[in-house]
């Protein structure tokens, strides 16, 4: 037990400090709206050999989906797709320098989208300085290493379920406006069907004016 209690403030700063070191790990999450015929690229400076791993989702809009291209900093595709709503690509950097990547909507005359992506540089730190040493973690260093990984994966998971819930929350208004458009051309194609009929059998049963025509002897 004392070990444990004189043990808990060390593992609390190793906690911080890999918290401070996240915060360097290189990487972008975003959410953008992308107009119609329009492009958005963006850029990230990737050194050679390093792992990446570029995911997206188109959110709403149209049909949700998007073309997207990603080049080296030679100009070569790495990744190309045409109109996709929902995809992950890794790749493993071969050359240093700034890579690019773009989401084109030019296929699209008049809806815009709403576009997510995450683009991943490089591993996570190890959540201990001495994570990857010769002897075994301690008991509270491999349940912070459990923890660690666990919430990690809860944080994707929420994300991922956010999106599904924006993505079914937008299918949902466009049906209902789709349903109430509907229901407004039908109740006005009743009225002008009713008005219709009305003036039709007003006209059967209306009394004709007959003009007579003496001719003179």
């Amino acid at each position: 037990m004392c070990s444990v209690m004189y043990g808990s403030p060390r593992v609390l700063l190793q906690v911080l400090w890999a918290q401070l070191l996240c915060g360097w790990v290189l990487g972008s999450e975003l959410t953008f709206e992308l107009p119609d015929n329009a492009k958005q690229c963006f850029y990230e400076d990737i050194i050679i050999g390093t792992k990446c791993t570029l995911e997206f989702q188109v959110v709403t809009g149209g049909h949700y989906d998007v073309d997207c291209r990603l080049e080296d900093p030679d100009g070569t595709t790495l990744y190309k797709e045409m109109k996709k709503q929902y995809d992950s690509f890794t790749f493993t950097a071969a050359k240093n320098g700034t890579y690019k990547f773009c989401f084109s909507n030019e296929f699209s005359t008049f809806t815009h989208k709403t576009v997510y992506f995450d683009f991943q540089v490089g591993d996570d730190p190890p959540l201990f300085p001495n994570e990857n040493r010769v002897t075994a973690l301690t008991q509270m260093e491999s349940a912070c290493v459990s923890i660690h990984e666990a919430l990690k994966s809860v944080i994707d998971y929420q994300t991922h379920f956010r999106l599904r819930e924006a993505q079914g929350r937008s299918r949902a208004e466009d049906l209902n406006t789709r349903v109430a458009f509907w229901s407004i051309g039908e109740a006005i194609i009743l009225l002008v069907v009713s008005i219709s009929q009305v003036v039709l059998l007003r006209s059967f049963f209306s009394d004709k004016k007959t003009t007579t025509t003496r001719v003179g002897s």
